[in-house]
């Protein structure tokens, strides 16, 4: 019982205080300006390298959770004809899944400063529940760096995206960005119209984070199907140090877990 009341005492805080130390690293790899500093995120270029493919090449400019500038060659393959596009000086495309990944690490670690070193934890059930609590926070964070959202094409399409650039996007193609575990993805689709004697065929594809040529959507009284499609992506070396402080961090909560739950199963300090 004595060990037990160390473990609650001690080596509860010693986790946690550890916890807060890598969480605090993985939260100054967003890019954040420390809190009050008011400095600017620094901006970072990354340059786009064709998986199996030179049709598309470009660079793109990365500062936090915004893509502050997208600089794209699009080779078609119809007509060897160069496309180039770039974002508009005042726009910008917030990353979403790096906003709320850095939100979740957040939340995990207010979490363990609200269980600061003079707080007395009387059980193990305490503990579990925070750890749970804090395990929640790191596998959202972690699932939207893994788990790009699922979108149907007319959402592709009617995305603020394709308004961004300069010049304006033909209407036969489309862009989507999105994050993929430590990578910065482009995806590039490139559109033929349906004639409306060969509708009859006409199936529009569901959600997907990537669709495949011959994926057919209406949009704007018009058919479309998808000719080719081009993906390319850069690592981004800081959403893999993330990754890799919230696999440390998980596996951490679940040491503690489990070692509260022998003692608790053992002292007869049942969790529930």
């Amino acid at each position: 019982e004595e060990e037990f009341k160390w473990l609650l005492q001690e080596e509860v805080h010693a986790v946690l205080k550890q916890l807060q130390d890598i969480l605090k690293e993985a939260s100054q790899r967003f890019a954040l300006p420390a809190s009050g500093s008011g400095g600017a995120v620094k901006q970072e270029n990354f340059v786009l390298s064709p998986s199996g493919t030179d049709q598309v090449k470009g660079v793109l400019t990365l500062q936090g959770d915004a893509l502050c500038q997208a600089d794209v060659n699009l080779k078609m393959p119809r007509n060897n004809q160069l496309l180039h596009f770039a974002f508009r000086e005042d726009k910008q495309w917030k990353l979403q899944q790096i906003q709320d990944a850095r939100n979740h690490v957040n939340q995990a670690i207010y979490l363990l400063m609200n269980r600061d070193v003079n707080y007395q934890f009387k059980t193990g059930l305490e503990v579990l529940k925070l750890m749970d609590a804090v395990m929640l926070q790191l596998s959202r964070a972690r699932n939207r760096l893994t788990t790009p959202a699922t979108l149907t094409l007319p959402e592709i399409a009617s995305s603020g995206l394709t308004k961004m650039f300069t010049p304006a996007l033909p209407p036969d193609i489309l862009v989507n960005f999105y994050i993929n575990l430590n990578k910065l993805c482009l995806t590039v689709y490139q559109l033929h119209v349906l004639q409306p004697s060969t509708t009859k065929n006409f199936k529009p594809a569901g959600g997907s984070i990537l669709h495949n040529p011959g994926a057919m959507f209406e949009f704007g009284n018009q058919r479309y199907e998808v000719s080719h499609v081009h993906k390319v992506e850069c690592v981004v070396p800081w959403l893999n140090d993330a990754l890799v402080f919230f696999t440390v961090s998980l596996q951490l909560c679940q040491q503690l877990k489990d070692k509260i739950s022998v003692f608790s199963s053992y002292w007869n300090y049942r969790p529930y």
